[in-house]
């Protein structure tokens, strides 16, 4: 009789296909990418495709990919090159372009909007308090409440582009 805890089949040292390099979607819409690229493709992304996807946008290189996955570094270069290197550069308009490092895919498709989230870090002491700046221009009683007006000033990373386009501004006092 096995032991509840007893494994029956023996354990692999690989993990399931759909959780190797699962950290992509931290900071890349690979939904969004997958179904573009399938389009580019013509039809859906294999599984070997998309993993090999992620592990690219992880930041691994071919050889790294191959190792991870078990499989020839040559293996995985040649797939590279008749696979995703093609529905890349069909999607982001690189056709001609000779892919001269494996990093040319991540640094196309993050200039394309793909990346949803930056992996660099901010320095955190631009981000602490005595960095920010508060500018109180007026205080006054109306209509029995108190009224504070102030600019706050909060820096953000120096490569940072807040959007603005679709702020209303009302002004109570009509000027």
């Amino acid at each position: 009789m096995l032991d509840f805890h007893q494994e029956i089949l023996p354990h692999s040292p690989m993990p399931p296909a759909d959780e190797q390099f699962t950290e992509a979607a931290n900071y890349w819409d690979l939904e969004t990418l997958y179904a573009d690229l399938a389009s580019a493709k013509g039809k859906r992304l294999t599984p070997m495709e998309k993993r090999h996807l992620r592990g690219l946008l992880c930041g691994y290189s071919p050889s790294e990919i191959a190792e991870k996955l078990q499989k020839t570094p040559k293996g995985v270069e040649t797939d590279l090159c008749a696979t995703l290197y093609k529905y890349v550069k069909s999607l982001v308009g690189k056709g001609i372009e000779k892919i001269e490092n494996w990093r040319n895919i991540t640094e196309w498709l993050e200039d394309a909007g793909y990346k949803t989230q930056s992996s660099a870090k901010l320095p955190v002491s631009n981000l602490l308090p005595e960095n920010s700046v508060v500018n109180i221009s007026n205080i006054s009683i109306e209509k029995n409440q108190i009224v504070i007006v102030f600019k706050l000033q909060i820096p953000t990373s120096p490569d940072s582009e807040l959007s603005i386009q679709n702020l209303d501004i009302n002004d109570n006092n009509g000027n």
